[in-house]
């Protein structure tokens, strides 16, 4: 059966599609990747500037090259990343692969390959990308429409402040109001509660399979026999 309208399980992808088609650009499979993708590749960069001693001699110059896997990244390259998982039989890991194979392409990044992912557990790439692509929805498409919206409410509030309406209290006709001033209620509610969201900080766990670091700080010490505080991402 062909994936269309009529045969799409949910009706998100269905019935309601024209309304939730921005959305694919956040929620999809093929957004996912993206967003994977790009946790990896911040990731390595992250190490890159910490730095970690075999990372030191990699030429800071590639970062913007580094960084445009993720910013060109379309369904072409999303679809050879299925094609690797295929043979993984893993997600991320086909994420992974299609890193390396993107570094190759590149060229003078072999001896750094290894170090993509390094020292992860897969849900680190999950529980960083999920709250990441749920973050960039809310700022690119729900906020503006609701904030499209509430001035709609307050446009509307203001035409209407002198039409006077019948209220109701406990279902039956009461004193009079003015239509303005019911629709401001909503207006203000929205506002409330559109703050209310806003105010909530995305969280992510990040820091391999306990959330310890581990790798991290064996490698240092082992390197340099140093321990070194890890602070990755801070700057986000």
């Amino acid at each position: 059966m062909t994936l269309d309208l009529l045969t799409a399980i949910s009706p998100i992808d269905g019935r309601y599609r024209g309304k939730t088609e921005p959305l694919a650009d956040y929620f999809s499979e093929y957004a996912l990747i993206r967003y994977r993708v790009r946790i990896e590749i911040e990731y390595f960069i992250a190490l890159c500037e910490l730095p970690l001693p075999q990372l030191a001699p990699l030429d800071k110059t590639l970062f913007d090259r580094l960084r445009d896997i993720y910013l060109n990244f379309g369904e072409n390259e999303a679809r050879r990343v299925k094609a690797i998982e295929e043979v993984t039989n893993h997600d991320v890991k086909a994420v992974e692969y299609f890193i390396k194979e993107a570094f190759d392409q590149i060229g003078g990044l072999e001896a750094y390959k290894e170090f993509v992912h390094f020292g992860l557990t897969s849900q680190d790439i999950n529980n960083t990308s999920v709250p990441l692509s749920v973050k960039e929805a809310l700022e690119h498409v729900f906020y503006p429409q609701v904030e499209a919206l509430i001035a709609q409410l307050h446009a509307y509030a203001d035409e209407w402040k002198d039409v006077p309406m019948l209220a109701r209290t406990h279902g039956q006709p009461a004193s009079p109001t003015r239509l303005g001033k019911e629709v401001m209620v909503f207006a203000y509610r929205l506002t409330e509660q559109l703050n209310l969201l806003k105010a909530c900080k995305p969280t992510a766990k990040f820091g391999g399979a306990t959330g310890n670091f581990n790798a991290h700080h064996v490698l240092i010490l082992i390197s340099t026999g140093k321990n070194l505080e890890i602070n990755l991402f801070a700057k986000s």
